[in-house]
């Protein structure tokens, strides 16, 4: 028989630091799993939920714990560990156990590298990142005008305050000011061991303002670097590190990561951003047996500030989601790389080194400021949908077709290309988002999430047959356009609560734009909008002699007709969308 078991950590008095972790399933009885050799700092009871029963301790003989841990534990029953909810939370199968880096740098007033770069990176690479600031600096594009440095214990402060409490994944390293720092960094981590430490040895920034002084060296090579799973220093990072050696060559970071491996740390990577005479951006990883290296073309741009920490935190990232080392290194170097071929033509600051979009969505957002209006439901009066294959019976293209409809008077625009190839599909929506920009009229695109993601769409409508709604809002964000098809109050209600914007509701009448198409007639059409909590656009069938009685239904929640082959199964679109408007309006 199959028994319910809940688990929960019990701390033996003897237990000087907590660990974290714990769920609760069902397995075969006396059959429990087997945890990590980290969790030992815990014992595990088990419980039966359905009578509060304590389990035998045989039950966890498959446990690494020696028995005498459970000795030592303060015995608790159901009925405890439910008093104690507040101050020890049960982590359920229902949670998710999220990636967690911990970044221990300094903060940078201009946002673009140190603690506001990790956590971006981290952001952007969807992994929670927490912070231990070291200290705080005054820069921007031009450079470093001031730093002030955090007391070494208020820092170790900081480093208990998550490290015993948050259980972070991996730690990575950035500005560590003061060899008390370093030292305090490493103690902290012998106690609270975590899945990895990456060290950046952040000593001058990318403007070269020097930020830890050569003190600073002998710290890194004793205390952190025989710690560190890999270190990542840049070409004079290494150079320094090594008393000086110059390296201008690949040969020379090779040589590089060798001897800073033999000081200790599992692996190193020489970063070649800055190395001279190189059309590529080459970077060395040395595991201790095997070279490799990543090339990635050399981007011109300004906006470089950051982009060590990244390529670090980055790194620290995808460890933390599991990744090996190399994919690690790869993944992160990718990233950095498309980060910065966004960033190439951004303009913020007036210093020769300008930070980088981490998000990749600035310029998008700007796009948005000049071309985005919020969604109005009064859009929805003259909704034109296109058709692949009507286009293509009177020879013309799909940006023609959008074209005559916005300047006939269409308010919205969808786009439905099913016979189109993903890549043409892509180039002509990016053609007709740009014509409905200059219009000031939205774009949407039917089904397709990529596209409309692709090329920066208004939003995209989906049908009940396509992904749900939720899902497409959470792809898409929340200022996008979502619309659904209807035919039932019980479809309209759902659409609502998972955030659509509008609903389509039909076909209202006969057609042969779609197989199989289920007809609602108007009195269906009139239950969906009564039932509705989003405003409605009629769908289906629907042309200019029999418009009226659609708009004559009297809801309020019906804003609009979609049209298909009324306006582009005919030999002029603009015609067509102007009388169909010129209809509209005076109902």
């Amino acid at each position: 028989m199959d028994i319910s078991y809940k688990f929960v950590f019990i701390q033996p008095e003897s237990a000087k630091k907590p660990q974290c972790q714990l769920g609760e399933t069902s397995y075969p009885s006396g059959r429990l799993p087997v945890y990590p050799h980290h969790m030992g700092y815990y014992s595990l009871q088990a419980f039966l939920t359905t009578s509060c029963t304590l389990v035998n301790s045989h039950h966890l003989r498959h446990s690494p714990l020696p028995s005498s841990t459970f000795h030592n534990a303060r015995v608790l029953n159901l009925k405890a560990v439910q008093q104690e909810e507040n101050s020890r939370p049960l982590v359920t199968m229902s949670q998710v156990r999220i990636p967690h880096v911990l970044t221990v740098a300094g903060s940078d007033s201009g946002a673009g590298a140190g603690i506001q770069a990790d956590l971006k990176a981290c952001a952007a690479r969807g992994v929670y990142c927490s912070t231990v600031i070291t200290a705080v600096t005054a820069q921007n594009t031009v450079g470093v005008q001031g730093v002030s440095i955090v007391s070494e214990d208020f820092v170790g402060e900081q480093l208990r305050s998550v490290l015993s409490d948050m259980c972070p994944d991996v730690v990575k390293t950035g500005m560590l000011p003061s060899t008390g720092i370093v030292k305090i960094l490493s103690q902290s981590l012998r106690e609270f061991p975590v899945r990895a430490l990456v060290v950046d040895p952040v000593m001058v920034s990318t403007s070269g303002d020097v930020l830890a002084g050569p003190s600073i060296l002998d710290s890194f090579r004793e205390e952190l670097l025989p710690m560190a799973d890999i270190v990542t220093p840049n070409l004079k990072e290494a150079s320094a590190l090594l008393g000086g050696v110059p390296l201008e060559t690949v040969a020379d970071m090779r040589s590089a990561a060798k001897s800073i491996h033999d000081i200790g740390p599992r692996n190193v990577l020489v970063k070649g951003g800055d190395l001279a005479d190189s059309s590529d951006a080459v970077d060395v990883l040395f595991d201790g047996k095997d070279f490799y290296e990543f090339r990635s073309s050399r981007i011109k741009t300004r906006n470089t500030h950051g982009t060590g920490c990244t390529l670090a935190s980055s790194i620290a990232a995808e460890l933390a989601r599991g990744s090996s080392l190399f994919f690690a290194v790869k993944t992160a170097k990718r990233y950095v790389e498309t980060a910065l071929d966004y960033s190439k033509d951004i303009l913020i600051g007036n210093g020769r080194q300008g930070p980088f979009d981490h998000m990749t969505k600035l310029k998008n957002s700007v796009r948005k400021f000049n071309g985005h209006r919020p969604f109005d439901p009064n859009d929805l009066l003259l909704y034109a949908v296109t058709d692949s294959r009507m286009n293509k019976k009177w020879g013309r293209s799909i940006t023609d077709a959008v074209k005559a409809a916005l300047e006939g008077g269409a308010t919205i625009v969808q786009l439905r290309e099913k016979d189109a190839n993903t890549r043409d599909f892509l180039e002509a929506a990016k053609a007709c988002l740009e014509i409905c920009r200059q219009h000031g009229v939205p774009l949407l695109i039917n089904d397709r999430v990529d596209i409309a993601l692709a090329c920066d769409a208004d939003g995209v409508h989906v049908g009940q047959s396509d992904m749900p709604a939720r899902v497409v809002r959470i792809l898409l964000g929340p200022d996008k356009i979502i619309g659904v098809s209807c035919k039932t109050p019980e479809q309209a209600h759902v659409a609502w609560i998972e955030g659509a914007d509008y609903i389509g509701c039909g076909g209202v009448y006969p057609t042969n734009t779609k197989e199989n198409n289920l007809t609602v007639g108007l009195d269906g059409l009139k239950n969906v909008c009564l039932a509705s909590n989003l405003p409605v656009v009629a769908i289906g069938g629907i042309g200019i002699s029999n418009v009226q009685p659609v708009m004559e239904l009297g809801v309020p929640s019906l804003k609009g007709v979609a049209v298909v082959s009324s306006l582009f199964d005919k030999e002029s679109v603009l015609r067509e969308t102007q009388n169909l408007r010129r209809v509209l309006l005076a109902n």
